[in-house]
């Protein structure tokens, strides 16, 4: 009788889940005034709220503290916006390209900006609140893989210092004559390696030559007091020191990882934001040694994930302000006594700041965040947005700075709304016999973990049919009769209706899906690879850069720590040879953990070829001891090519990536390791079509013996739910603050196990049908580039993928984008 009382919770616990009819929890305005976003963190912004334009990156104040220039780099048109600081008024000067360099002139009269891949400057003179272009200053030669991105210029406006990505050097050029009075080659060289222990040690992996590494210059400042100038390399740990007046390199000064922005106090201390860290370096600007390490986290011991991203310093160099990207904050310190800084609090600010400063006076605090307050709505009348990429509207806050105790009582105020702003922990209680441990290294009957990773749907594209869940079948492409397996494995276990991707597009999704994170890199990048083909930015996910390689690596490297056998099927692998050949990674840490016969990205290669490599593979551990506890396949033809001539049918595509799901599993119910196994299933993102509830609402499943039969779970979940998941069940340490907060799926499981196996359905439509060699939807389809993800116009790609299913004639409805905007300060022309 002693267990009878762990059942009888467990019976009262699973028929409450069953019986709640509170309507779902989703993305959208609170009682409080905050808003829940996607991802279940929220946004409670203080101070004054203007529009800006489309994925705004940095910003720079006029001396006389009227107005902010803004820099905006995203998917849409690259501009400048001057924003008059009291009104939110604003006029605007467009650019081709830009990235991140942005600065005024000593009296305010010209503004520069960096223009990316177009390898110059722009600049513009400013009066009495307009920009007028002046000139482009060309930087590096036409035609090169270069990326014009930080630039400072001198006091007397004669010359520019500049930072050029990805080609890895730093440039003075004259202003007068655009003459290049010197360039410092950075080089390729290995980044700097830290071994001082575990969040503080980064790039502790050798490259393997085909990881493209260097320094990749993001920022520079120019101390015409000590007549050098700074550089930070997001590729490396460091930053560089240059003699401004010859270019040599005097030495890097070793920071925390992926350095971005810096700013220098006037009693020589220079602080250096990490964004791959939860840290601000401060260093003596004289020698280059560290004075002290600043955390920007809530608490020291946090993972990393906070991603600071900006710095302000005020003029009596007292307080710094500090940007942390990913929680949507600004940390507050007190800098005054040297090397004995602390911090003071928090500012909330909108979603993901990207560049934070002060007016001259001190009064205000200005600050700029690249996502705004909320995704764009879409669907509503005369709306017709469609792609999640062009859905980022920035703001601009302004947030009044009191003196003295006032200062300190409405930091107190705003560091509590912070703090709430924080996901909230899952209220119900775990009891004895929950499969899902309450800690990590708590005992787990599941053993195995099989993690299935797919390309791009939204939940309404595929189970918009299905009655029982918060679906609209109008929406709904992919229903039963191309998916039977999705919808009779959602049906027998749990349909999680509630479950939200937390990245956009592949290029950060396939990151998030395997490291709760996306770097800072790769966030700012693809937004101009993806809106702007013709840009020399290449694609940054997945591990092709060092720059974006995560502090506390993938998942495999946590499962590597916890001693966990593991294997990738497809899931960061390569294969770059014109003859289809083994897969190999770019990662040391995947080598020899990988199946070399498993293709990876190559939506040309049927899905169910993968699916009966798989099974093989699962056989061969069947005659043997054991097999991988952590086995990640990649199953991406659910992707499709659209409309493009002669290619499989979106419909037959969808129906083979649902088939080779459906016979994997049914291969592992009917195997020996299935009493102890969980299956996981998730898109990498949802940006290819429409949803009615959030464009980051996607298909999820989860299967196995422990996993609870016929039931809808509308638990708001997120891929950092699933990552958390996971790593209870494995014994694995969090990778980032976000799958560390994150609420594990433990109403999608019970304590009983059921041996029932799957049966695999076959799909009701034809597996080799294909598209027409001719005609509109052809002739739309024959510029996409399906040899990378994500290389096509996803905009375009949604309205050819909707016409070749329902047919040309028919009208796509716009996705709802958490349709829950306020407005704020005056309408933006360019959003509607």
């Amino acid at each position: 009788m002693r267990g009878s009382a762990p059942v009888a919770a467990w019976i009262l616990l699973l028929g409450a889940l069953a019986s709640a009819g509170a309507a779902p929890v989703v993305p959208g305005p609170r009682p409080d005034g905050s808003t829940l976003l996607h991802n279940q963190w929220s946004i409670h912004p203080a101070g004054r709220q203007y529009p800006l334009g489309d994925f705004p990156v940095s910003a720079v104040i006029d001396p006389r503290g009227a107005y902010a220039a803004v820099l905006h780099a995203g998917y849409g048109g690259h501009e400048v916006r001057l924003v008059d600081l009291a009104t939110g008024a604003w006029t605007s000067a467009p650019v081709h390209e830009a990235f991140a360099g942005i600065a005024f002139s000593g009296g305010g009269g010209v503004l520069a900006c960096s223009g990316g891949s177009d390898g110059v400057i722009h600049l513009f003179s400013v009066a009495s609140g307009t920009l007028k272009p002046l000139r482009d200053v060309r930087v590096v030669p036409e035609g090169g893989t270069s990326i014009v991105t930080g630039l400072a210029l001198s006091r007397d406006l004669h010359s520019a210092v500049v930072a050029v990505a990805f080609t890895n050097q730093i440039v003075r050029v004259d202003l007068d004559t655009g003459r290049v009075v010197w360039a410092l080659p950075l080089g390729g060289a290995a980044p700097v390696v830290r071994t001082s222990g575990r969040s503080d040690a980064p790039n502790d992996v050798v490259a393997p030559t085909d990881m493209i590494g260097g320094a990749v210059p993001l920022n520079v400042l120019w101390d015409e007091r000590r007549q050098k100038v700074y550089a930070s390399l997001w590729g490396e740990s460091s930053v560089a020191v240059l003699d401004a007046r010859s270019g040599s390199l005097i030495g890097k000064w070793q920071t925390g990882l992926h350095p971005n922005e810096m700013v220098l106090s006037r009693d020589g201390r220079l602080f250096v934001s990490n964004g791959g860290l939860n840290t601000v370096t401060v260093l003596d600007a004289g020698d280059g040694s560290t004075t002290e390490v600043l955390s920007s986290a809530a608490s020291a011991g946090d993972p990393p994930g906070y991603t600071p991203d900006s710095l302000a310093l005020s003029r009596d160099g007292r307080t710094l302000f500090v940007a942390n990207a990913y929680t949507d904050t600004v940390a507050v310190f007190d800098v005054g006594t040297r090397g004995q800084g602390r911090p003071l609090g928090f500012i909330p600010t909108g979603w993901f700041p990207s560049s934070v400063r002060l007016t001259a006076d001190g009064r205000r605090l200005v600050v700029v965040s690249a996502r705004g307050l909320v995704p764009r709505p879409s669907g509503g009348p005369g709306v017709a947005k469609a792609y999640i990429a062009s859905l980022y509207s920035g703001s601009l806050g302004v947030v009044d700075l009191p003196k003295g105790e006032a200062f300190e009582r409405a930091l107190a105020m705003w560091t509590k709304s912070a703090q709430d702003c924080r996901p909230k922990p899952p209220e119900r209680e775990i009891l004895p016999g929950d499969p899902i441990p309450a800690k990590v290294g708590g005992a787990s009957p599941i053993r195995y973990v099989i993690y299935v990773i797919k390309e791009n749907r939204t939940y309404d594209q595929v189970f918009g049919d299905m009655p029982r869940g918060n679906g609209d079948p109008n929406l709904c492409l992919f229903g039963k009769d191309v998916t039977p397996n999705l919808h009779a494995i959602a049906s027998q276990f749990v349909l999680l209706d509630n479950f939200y991707a937390n990245a956009e597009v592949s290029a950060s999704g396939h990151d998030w899906s395997m490291a709760a994170y996306s770097s800072e890199f790769v966030e700012k990048t693809w937004p101009v690879y993806y809106g702007h083909p013709d840009s020399h930015m290449g694609y940054s996910g997945e591990a092709h850069y060092l720059a974006g390689v995560p502090a506390l690596g993938f998942l495999w490297d946590r499962a590597a720590a916890a001693k966990v056998s593991f294997e990738s099927f497809g899931e960061f692998t390569v294969d770059d040879t014109p003859v289809p050949g083994p897969m190999t990674s770019r990662l040391p840490s995947l080598r020899g953990h990988i199946d070399p016969d498993y293709r990876g990205w190559d939506i040309h290669y049927p899905d169910r070829e993968r699916d009966s490599t798989y099974i093989a593979r699962l056989k061969a551990f069947e005659s043997r001891v054991d097999m991988p506890r952590l086995q990640i396949l990649r199953l991406p033809n659910d992707h499709t090519e659209g409309g493009k001539a002669g290619a499989l049918t979106p419909r037959a595509m969808v129906a083979d990536n649902d088939q080779a799901l459906g016979r994997i599993v049914e291969a592992l119910s009917h195997s020996r390791f299935w009493g102890s196994t969980a299956v996981f299933v998730v898109e990498d993102d949802a940006q290819d079509g429409p949803d009615h509830v959030d464009a980051h609402r996607t298909e999820a499943l989860v299967a196995g013996g422990f996993v609870r039969r016929g039931v809808v779970d509308s638990t708001p979940y997120t891929t950092c739910s699933m990552l958390r998941t996971i790593e209870l069940i494995l014994g694995l340490e969090p990778m980032s603050e976000f799958d560390a907060a994150a609420v594990p799926m433990r109403d999608s499981f019970q304590p009983r196990c059921d041996l029932t196996p799957y049966a695999a359905v076959a799909p009701g439509v034809d597996l080799t049908e294909r598209n027409p060699v001719s005609g509109p939807l052809a002739e739309a389809s024959r510029g996409f580039d399906f040899s990378k993800e994500d290389r096509v116009d996803e905009q375009a790609f949604n309205r050819v993928l909707w016409a070749a299913v329902r047919g040309p004639g028919s009208r796509m409805p716009a996705p709802v984008h958490a349709a829950f905007v306020r407005r704020v300060g005056g309408d933006d022309d360019d959003d509607d």
